[in-house]
């Protein structure tokens, strides 16, 4: 009687340190999970710092150019200045210069009228001089024989030789006046010369301003699309900041539920390490509990090998014998974010459409009688870098 009661204490033992690993397995598996994710935080804020240090840059980037637009705006107002004084100079000029020509036209005008005088002027006195010449003798004579006296012959000759003198006198005046219309003119036309001198040179320099302008403008919108493209950037930097900060915050209440499952799969395990097993014998199945069972196991190991899919089907009876666990396939099946199939819609799909197979029902059976081909392991899942399963079957490690 003590000898089965020592068997029954060691067997119990057994049992309680079996699933004191399986529980502490899945509770590292839950701090591996953690880390990850604390890790992936990390990153995610390692990233924004990188994102806020790129927007900060383009701030002041933008900022720079903006300064460099206003400086340039500014030489351009001032280039414009210049170049709106540089065409009222050169309208005035251009003014001057028909205000010149219409002075030079009229001083040709009567510099023409001026020759014209002294020409007439000049052959008048020719016919003078030559009628005297040739009747110098009768003119004196009839003056001699007409005058009443001597003293009257003295005064007409006189008069004769003071008309001589006034007509040499106009003549003079007429030479005169075409030599001041001459210097009149040369005088416009050098003035003239100079002003459209004047008016090539502001010619010239306009065409520098008009190119200073023109490369300013350039520059001017080579900044603004400058501004324009930074501005984009900075906009995009905000969106990634904006979405790394959501990120972070999702991650944040990914590590607190993270943390919260570790505190209850430890919970769990000090409750399984104090928890008992049923027999399978005990157990009462439901009618569907095996169209249940055979469907998830389709949905969890349908391209698994058979032995793979005892395996998943051991998983949920252990559960069921195990007291931590509710104590049939169903309430098993759909405890609360347990067998990913259940989330998804899969298993409720497989259900609707019977698609379970021939195998995954002798798999069932299997299982329901009491056969394990994983001891009391009671998770399962693909392989991961950190967990050390009891067994590995197929694609999947058990534990």
């Amino acid at each position: 009687m003590r000898g089965k009661r020592k068997a029954a204490v060691l067997m119990t033992m057994v049992l309680l340190l079996g699933l004191a690993t399986v529980t502490v397995q899945a509770t590292e598996e839950t701090r591996q999970q953690i880390n990850q994710a604390e890790q992936e935080k990390k990153d995610t804020e390692s990233k924004l710092d990188e994102t806020e240090d790129r927007l900060e840059g383009l701030n002041e980037q933008k900022d720079s150019l903006q300064g460099t637009l206003t400086t340039l705006n500014t030489e351009l107002s001032q280039v414009s200045n210049n170049l709106n004084d540089l065409e009222i100079k050169i309208d005035d000029k251009e003014t001057e210069i028909e205000t010149m020509n219409d002075k030079i036209t009229q001083v040709q005008a009567e510099l023409e009228e001026a020759i014209q005088l002294k020409d007439n002027q000049y052959e008048t006195m020719k016919l003078q001089i030559q009628f005297m010449y040739e009747r110098s003798d009768y003119l004196y004579l009839e003056m001699f024989l007409s005058a009443g006296s001597f003293s009257d012959f003295l005064n007409r000759n006189n008069y004769i030789e003071q008309l001589s003198a006034y007509q040499h006198k106009v003549l003079q005046d007429y030479k005169d006046a075409q030599a001041q219309m001459e210097a009149k003119e040369a005088e416009l036309q050098l003035a003239l010369e100079e002003l459209e001198e004047d008016k090539v040179e502001l010619d010239e320099y306009k065409a520098q301003v008009v190119a200073e302008q023109n490369r300013v403008t350039g520059l001017v919108n080579q900044t603004s699309s400058s501004i324009n493209a930074t501005a984009a950037q900075i906009s995009e930097a905000e969106e990634e900041a904006l979405a790394y900060e959501q990120r972070i915050k999702e991650q944040e209440e990914n590590l607190t539920a993270l943390r919260a499952k570790l505190a209850e799969e430890i919970r769990m395990a000090e409750l399984a390490a104090q928890s008992s097993w049923r027999d399978i014998s005990e157990v009462s199945f439901a009618e569907g509990d095996r169209y249940l069972l055979a469907n998830l196991i389709y949905c969890e190991a349908g391209a698994e090998p058979y032995v793979g899919k005892v395996a998943v089907g051991s998983v949920v009876i252990n559960r069921v014998l195990s007291s931590v666990y509710p104590d049939t396939v169903t309430g098993v099946i759909y405890q609360n974010k347990q067998f990913s199939p259940v989330a998804s819609g899969r298993l409720a799909l497989a259900l609707a459409e019977g698609r379970a197979n021939a195998d995954c029902y002798r798999a069932a059976d299997e299982v329901m009688k009491g056969t394990t081909t994983v001891g009391n392991c009671v998770y399962f899942r693909t392989p991961v870098e950190g967990i050390s399963p009891k067994y590995t079957i197929g694609g999947h490690i058990f534990y």
